[in-house]
């Protein structure tokens, strides 16, 4: 059994864009979890309607 593990998941996000306006889109996490509790989020991004893959910071959560 191993004790760290790094893991990847994915979840449909409501997020707002000045350009585009709302926008839900597919957002990957990678996640580090110590026996199965996640600890640090290491990474987050989305991928776009283009298919190019931006960091999730370019966009703001819509509220």
């Amino acid at each position: 059994m191993k004790f760290i593990r790094i893991e990847r998941k994915t979840k449909i996000e409501n997020r707002f864009t000045p350009e585009m306006g709302r926008l839900y889109t597919p957002v990957t996490y990678i996640r580090k979890k110590l026996l199965g509790i996640p600890i640090e989020t290491l990474h987050k991004y989305r991928q776009t309607y283009y298919g190019e893959v931006k960091d999730c910071s370019e966009c703001l959560l819509y509220r």
